[in-house]
């Protein structure tokens, strides 16, 4: 599928997803080691790539849905849709190498992994994302994805020792056209 560039951008991305596999570890240390991508996730940089193989085996590969968003069939970030504890809604987030960020790519990603989820998760009504206050750049991708922004939620999650407040988007599925 093509991904549009971002604004001002006239390039055309082929953006795609898949399952992780082992394989995949070089294209995934690009991101898991840079600072300016983990800085508003839950992990540190990775320090090695025993550290990322770990990942992928024992937290990727088992995940209910976690993918890779591809381009031009390379991994160049991840993607995952995690359930909630009602079957009613789940939690979506991503991750994209900075080399990237900017260009369309991760709202794109978003869209497609609703397209899909909506289809596959027949019992799923909401789709959401909670986003750092401080991470500009992913509210304009939920934004440009078609998610509302439902309001801030104070000190609601403690990211590397720190109670962050969060902003929580959503997507409904009757709002997402099929």
């Amino acid at each position: 599928m093509e991904g549009n560039g971002g604004e001002g951008s006239n390039e055309l991305f082929n953006i795609t997803l898949r399952p992780f596999g082992l394989s995949d570890i070089d294209d995934f240390m690009v991101w898991g080691t840079d600072e300016k991508v983990a800085r508003f996730c839950t992990w540190e940089p990775y320090a090695s790539k025993e550290e990322g193989l770990n990942y992928i085996k024992h937290t990727i590969i088992p995940h209910p849905w976690f993918r890779a968003i591809c381009l031009d069939g390379r991994p160049i970030g991840a993607i995952l849709v995690t359930p909630g504890n009602d079957r009613c809604r789940a939690e979506i987030g991503y991750v994209l190498g900075s080399k990237y960020w900017g260009k369309g790519i991760a709202a794109r990603a978003v869209k497609l992994v609703a397209n899909i989820i909506f289809k596959e998760w027949k019992h799923l009504e909401r789709l959401e994302a909670y986003v750092d206050v401080d991470n500009a750049g992913s509210m304009r991708v939920m934004e440009k994805a078609g998610f509302q922004r439902e309001g801030v939620l104070r000190k609601y999650f403690i990211l590397k020792g720190r109670t962050r407040d969060m902003v929580i988007f959503s997507l409904l599925s009757t709002e997402f056209p099929s």
